[in-house]
């Protein structure tokens, strides 16, 4: 890592809050968790008149992670955070599933695959699904389940799934940065588990975070871009879609309040006949204006859909998949 600028790798639940990284991210890296420990680290850094480059040490489950990063940066007065840039996420869910499918090739053929990762909010938990599901229909194992560390199912009953569906070796393959701890017997009878990993090992790691690194002070220095901005909308389209039948299009009316340049929240009243309720978080609005309407009409069978990359980009990633 460049001796030049101070790295700040701001961790979620896929790092276990910054334990899983302190011991491999090398020197001159400081690990912290969001909110009051970045915003002191980025504080400290700028006293001291240092370029300070932020991660987010996701591997694409945890979008909110970028998002809230982002707003923390922008809390910093201008004056205490210096030269200050956001980076690209440590990883995407594109690159998740390479690297998983990179680990389950050396996993016996013979034995199930339960993908585990710590559990986050309902929507990171179901990404871990979609991405264990490409796992298995882009690779050779025939038994690919999930299971959380900390959440349901839980390893015990991962293991006890892939025993009913018939699986006599079990190998846990962690999709986070955290290792999985092997679950003791229960009393059932079940087969041998093995624990693959880590994900990404320690020098692809340092690889990787030095090219998100020194891909933000490129962008910085050539376009001036900090990232922030960026950084806000990551979390958008990370959560509820909806799709209208037939016949049934409506209005939408957004109530909005916000100040120049401030992320906002849309919130959606639907009529008789709707049954879900949502809300949409957009970037910042270019308008200034406080509480202005903003209606539009969505026509028979119009949706909003979360984006999905396809699954035959599953393999493309962005830079590194080491």
């Amino acid at each position: 890592m460049a001796e030049s600028v101070a790295v700040i790798a701001v961790c979620g639940h896929e790092a276990a809050h910054g334990r899983a990284l302190v011991p491999v991210v090398g020197g001159g890296v400081s690990v912290v968790s969001n909110g009051r420990e970045l915003f002191r680290s980025i504080t400290e850094h700028g006293r001291r008149g240092e370029e300070t480059v932020v991660v987010p040490m996701t591997l694409g489950r945890d979008p909110a992670l970028v998002a809230d990063t982002a707003r923390t940066l922008r809390a910093v007065p201008a004056a205490e955070r210096g030269t200050t840039v956001l980076a690209e996420p440590f990883g995407t869910a594109q690159h998740l599933v390479g690297w998983l499918r990179a680990a389950a090739g050396r996993v016996s053929e013979d034995s199930a695959v339960l993908v585990t990762a710590p559990s986050g909010d309902p929507f990171d938990d179901a990404e871990l699904y979609r991405v264990a599901a490409l796992v298995r229909r882009y690779g050779r194992h025939p038994l690919v389940e999930v299971a959380f560390s900390d959440g349901d199912p839980d390893l015990t009953e991962g293991i006890r799934r892939c025993r009913l569906l018939g699986a006599r070796r079990v190998t846990l393959l962690p999709a986070a940065f955290a290792l999985p701890e092997v679950p003791g017997p229960d009393g059932a009878q079940r087969p041998p588990v093995d624990r693959a990993g880590p994900l990404v090992s320690a020098p692809a790691l340092r690889r990787v975070l030095a090219e998100r690194v020194n891909d933000a002070r490129r962008r910085l220095r050539e376009h001036g871009d900090d990232g922030i901005g960026a950084g806000l909308t990551a979390a958008d389209n990370h959560g509820h879609s909806h799709t209208h039948p037939p016949g049934q299009g409506h209005d939408h009316a957004h109530a909005h309040t916000h100040g120049p340049g401030d992320a906002h929240t849309h919130a959606h009243t639907h009529g008789p006949g709707d049954a879900h309720t949502h809300a949409h978080t957009h970037p910042a609005c270019e308008n200034p204006a406080r509480g202005h309407p903003q209606p539009h009409d969505h026509g028979p069978a119009s949706a909003h859909r979360r984006h999905q990359e396809s699954a035959d980009a599953a393999d493309r990633v962005i830079r590194s998949t080491a």
